[in-house]
């Protein structure tokens, strides 16, 4: 008789509780379902076939970058004013006056009160290396105004010792010459009507170089740095050597 009892109790609470477990799991279903749509990329789907591996990262934001790319002409800071040549190839030749060359020509130009002033450089045969450089002041005769000359400020007084900043350099008599047929004339174009001569054969050995003032224990003076055509110079840089 006990047993038949604990057998009905039994009996009724297992079909009492199954309803209450049927329903706890469907109320918990559709959650596990709404969570596995949320369900993160595997962290290494760079492992996936190509396949599945677009499609684990269809979800995730691409960022696009643009790289844009500007062209500019190299500024030459000096021009030809006055009979410009070109070379063999069509390609006008050119020098560059320094800021540094620039600013001394002008400060004689303005102890001298000469905006017609310029920096005669000839290249001859000799010297230890086989062509050297021979550099004048000259006075140019009329040329047209450019438009980057200004008017020349008052002369200031100027040390002549070779270890200060506005030294003249040696052997800086001011000739007064001419123009010949192949002579080109550059001025530099900040302003300060610094300018340079060169007859054809001498520019045709400089192209490309440029015009510099150098300050050094020995002097100052007017030096030819970065010719692309010397292969070699002497250290006091007055010679050199061009490509055969």
């Amino acid at each position: 008789m006990a047993t038949q009892s604990l057998s009905r109790n039994c009996l009724r609470i297992c079909t009492s509780e199954a309803p209450n477990a049927a329903r706890a799991f469907l109320k918990l279903a559709p959650t596990r379902r709404h969570l596995s749509n949320f369900a993160p990329p595997p962290l290494l789907d760079f492992l996936l076939p190509p396949s599945r591996c677009l499609f684990a990262r269809a979800g995730k934001p691409t960022r696009s970058s643009r790289r844009t790319f500007t062209s500019s002409a190299t500024r030459q800071h000096t021009s030809a004013i006055h009979n410009p040549q070109k070379d063999e190839d069509g390609n006008e030749m050119h020098i560059e006056i320094t800021p540094r060359a620039s600013n001394r020509l002008k400060e004689i130009m303005a102890k001298d009160s000469n905006p017609s002033l310029a920096l005669r450089i000839q290249v001859e045969s000799g010297g230890c290396h086989g062509f050297q450089y021979l550099m004048s002041l000259t006075t140019l005769p009329s040329l047209p105004i450019s438009s980057s000359t200004i008017p020349l400020e008052a002369p200031q007084a100027l040390n002549t010792s070779s270890s200060d900043p506005n030294a003249m350099p040696p052997g800086s008599a001011v000739e007064k010459g001419v123009l010949g047929e192949d002579d080109t004339v550059f001025e530099a174009e900040d302003g300060s009507g610094a300018k340079v001569v060169m007859d054809g054969p001498s520019l045709d050995l400089l192209k490309g170089s440029k015009v510099d003032f150098t300050m050094e224990l020995i002097g100052s003076q007017f030096k030819i740095v970065d010719n692309p055509l010397a292969t070699s110079s002497c250290g006091c840089g007055t010679s050199f050597d061009i490509k055969a």
